[in-house]
């Protein structure tokens, strides 16, 4: 299986941002243009551009919707847009399928009935994200415990295209990636599983793509930090492919 880079954008007041373990409150702001930064993913070889929607994330007002729809038009041809956040009906989907998003990400939504996720599938392309501590699901933009566990949770989504798993206490930390985490939930199930979390240097990168089954590896705080370049990490992983 080849193993793809989503380079992350998130998503706050229209700005780029990134949070620290998914708290608001430890916010650093990385550039005031997502088009501009999502064409620069795209043209140094990124295969995928991940956005997230914190602002609908949190309060369900999908704000930066018509941002998305701009980086959507900027991308296409060049790059897919895997776009989450605040994505917690079919009405959702539709929309952001229309805005030119290639698969959408329902988090707490799938979470709460699995259901959706098989309506949303109808319209688009459609991940679940798990975004987890120590196994246990986190919901409403990482707020709330769901009581789930991770694992259990892969087996409720029959049409799922991939699974975002997040480490939330390694989010934006550059502490590494959960790496006995992920090759359990790899062996768990058939569908692609894409990492995010930790991410901080290129040997994560290389060290990551040798997980067996491992689809995808999402990454920002050090793309945004110079730790390493797109482009380095598109060759890196053609290297292990």
């Amino acid at each position: 299986m080849t193993v793809d880079l989503y380079p992350a954008i998130d998503l706050r007041a229209g700005k780029v941002v990134r949070l620290a373990q998914g708290d608001y409150a430890r916010e650093t702001v990385y550039g005031d243009d997502p088009v501009a930064v999502a064409r620069s993913f795209a043209d140094a070889g990124a295969p995928w551009v991940h956005i997230v929607d914190l602002d609908a994330a949190r309060t369900g007002d999908p704000v930066n919707r018509p941002i998305i729809a701009r980086v959507a038009a900027a991308l296409a041809g060049h790059a897919n847009l895997q776009t989450g956040g605040g994505v917690r009906s079919v009405a959702d989907a539709e929309e952001l399928a229309r805005a030119g998003v290639s698969r959408v990400v329902m988090g707490s939504a799938a979470v709460a009935d699995p259901e959706s996720v098989v309506a949303a599938s109808r319209v688009v392309d459609v991940a679940v994200g798990l975004d987890h501590r120590n196994g246990d699901l986190a919901v409403h933009g990482w707020t709330e415990s769901s009581g789930v566990n991770l694992v259990e949770a892969l087996g409720w989504f029959p049409t799922a295209r991939a699974f975002v798993i997040t480490d939330i206490a390694r989010d934006g930390m550059l502490d590494g990636p959960d790496l006995e985490g992920l090759a359990m939930a790899v062996s768990s199930t058939s569908v692609p599983v894409i990492a995010s979390g930790g991410v901080s240097s290129i040997d994560d990168v290389i060290v990551l793509s040798r997980i067996g089954g491992l689809g995808g590896i999402i990454t920002g705080r050090a793309l945004y930090e110079g730790r390493f370049s797109v482009g380095e990490a598109v060759d890196a992983l053609r290297g292990v492919a």
